[in-house]
């Protein structure tokens, strides 16, 4: 973990951290929801648009020519921390709008019958698992409906773990989509992303990943990983909402159909057709998030000056104390399991006796923020038999003093309610 001192200078880069809540001092132990925001690069992101903001692509002036290099520079700088190149990397509102680019591709070029990878048939099958959030199940659902595809379900043990086998088990000539998460945003669990996707690729299926949590716990390499398309948010990563990025793969991007139609992302327009720019243009159209690309780039560059490798090594440590804290409380039931699995700094628990809402109103009279719900994995809840539950999770400026006060708290609150 970090020293006192690392910990230190990393906790006075997010002014947020020094906030209270209630009179009390802020503990924010919901960055798998939405990552706290470094100063530095929200300072740079406004001076940015203070500054130096003009039309991207659209001007010949002094001003739209730097604002251009520098929405180009944010591009490499974003691609190149996962891995990528450029080309291959397509701005987004967040993840969430990723998957349902490949997802609205995908019933265009069904509707149409325009063939290839894109069109799906009656009968075709698409293949997610129980643990996957809602942005990586409902637009599949809709593709399905759509369609006449089958979706198709690859379970979960009763630890919440995605088994290789299980996925197989249902792959088949018929399969053509197969969506999964790199980690489960509820139990923190590190999937088996290379020996899924190898298997799906045999196939001939559309490999989709939701790498949200993954991009934001360590390192990764889109490229390596095989997929024919990987997803992830800005604001998961200490970066600015209301971006995201989806990674395609050079040959996919090339085949996939165009769904968003306008200005910036052509070459020819005339009143009957018109001829696209590759991508990642073609999918960009109108006027780009200029600013917000500017701030998650700088947003990555103090992440790297931190260390990534360091976070990452932190946080695991830090997570498996938390994992332990909480799993020592009376009362208290994880979600998922820390036996022969890789995690991540964050885990999900139920209190006998008590909602997970009012577990969370305590920890927030307490100044712990943390999550509480079903955390956009309805049927992941179902199938683990509960209907909700509280979920801490941890970042970069997380210390071990929160882990402790948070389950110092936690291990007070059924007898708050009576149910010890």
């Amino acid at each position: 973990m970090f020293t006192s001192a690392e910990s230190a200078a990393i906790r006075a880069e997010f002014p947020e951290i020094a906030e209270s809540v209630g009179g009390v001092p802020l503990v924010y132990l919901d960055t798998a929801a939405t990552s706290l925001r470094p100063r530095v690069a929200v300072e740079f992101e406004s001076d940015f648009a203070l500054r130096h903001t003009a039309a991207v692509n659209r001007g010949a002036h002094t001003l739209a020519a730097e604002a251009t290099e520098a929405f180009d520079a944010a591009r490499e700088s974003v691609a190149g921390f996962v891995g990528a190149r450029p080309s291959n990397l397509v701005f987004t509102s967040n993840a969430t709008e990723s998957i349902n680019l490949v997802a609205l591709a995908i019933r265009l070029a069904s509707a149409t019958g325009a063939g290839g990878r894109f069109s799906l048939r009656e009968g075709d099958e698409i293949v997610v698992t129980e643990a996957e959030h809602h942005a990586n199940l409902i637009p599949w659902q809709e593709v399905a409906h759509q369609t006449g595809a089958v979706l198709r379900v690859a379970p979960v043990t009763d630890d919440g773990v995605l088994e290789v086998g299980a996925v197989t088990a249902l792959l088949s000539e018929r399969t053509k989509v197969v969506a999964f998460g790199a980690v489960s945003n509820v139990l923190g669990i590190v999937n088996p992303v290379a020996e899924v996707v190898g298997a799906a690729k045999e196939t001939g299926a559309l490999v989709l990943i939701d790498a949200c949590q993954a991009a934001a716990h360590g390192p990764i390499d889109v490229t390596a990983w095989g997929a024919d398309f990987v997803a992830f948010s800005a604001h998961k990563m200490y970066g600015p909402t209301a971006i995201g990025a989806l990674w395609g793969a050079s040959a996919t991007l090339a085949e996939m159909p165009v769904v968003l139609t306008g200005g910036s992302m052509i070459t020819r327009v005339d009143y009957d057709s018109s001829d696209y720019l590759p991508a990642p243009a073609k999918f960009e159209p109108g006027t780009p998030r200029l600013t917000q690309a500017i701030g998650w780039a700088e947003s990555l560059r103090y992440i790297e000056s931190v260390g990534f490798e360091r976070i990452a090594e932190h946080e695991r440590e830090l997570g498996a104390h938390l994992y332990d804290a909480v799993a020592a409380i009376a009362g208290v039931t994880l979600l998922g399991t820390n036996s022969e699995v890789d995690r991540v700094g964050l885990v999900s628990f139920t209190v006998d006796g008590v909602h997970p809402h009012d577990v969370g109103q305590v920890l927030d009279s307490r100044g712990i923020a943390a999550r509480v719900g079903h955390h956009c994995a309805q049927p992941l809840h179902k199938r683990l038999g509960v209907g909700a539950s509280t979920r801490f999770s941890l970042g970069m400026y997380s210390t071990l003093e929160d882990v402790n006060l948070a389950a110092a708290v936690l291990a007070e609150v059924r007898d708050y309610f009576g149910e010890a």
